[in-house]
C-alpha cells in the first residue's frame, strides 16, 4: 500500500428497537508537519456526526490507538460495514 494512500474502517451499530443507528469512521492520516493523525468521526447515519484529530508521533502509536477504539467500539456493538455484494453478470450462452 502506497504511504499516499489512506486507510479506513466504517463501523455502524444498529438497533432498530432503540431507534439506534449510529456509525463510527477511524482513519490513519499523515499531517503537513509529518505527524500521524488518528481522526476518528461519528454521529447518527444519514447525519453530519462529529470529528476528532489525534496526532502522534509515528504510524505505530497510531495504529496502537487504532486498534484500541476499535476493540472499543466492538465492546459497544459496533459491527464492521461489510461492502455492498458484487453482483456477477449471467453467464454468456454458447452460440
Amino acid at each position: 500500500m502506497s504511504e499516499l494512500t489512506v486507510p479506513y474502517l466504517v463501523l455502524q451499530r444498529c438497533d432498530p428497537a432503540r431507534n439506534m443507528a449510529r456509525f463510527y469512521v477511524l482513519t490513519i492520516e499523515p499531517t503537513l508537519f509529518g505527524d500521524t493523525a488518528l481522526v476518528r468521526e461519528w454521529g447518527r447515519l444519514g447525519q453530519r456526526g462529529r470529528r476528532r484529530m489525534d496526532l502522534f508521533a509515528g504510524r505505530v502509536q497510531a495504529v496502537e490507538a487504532l486498534e484500541a477504539w476499535l476493540a472499543r467500539k466492538t465492546r459497544r456493538g459496533y459491527v464492521p460495514n461489510s461492502p455492498a455484494p458484487k453482483v456477477q453478470p449471467p453467464p454468456s450462452l454458447p452460440t
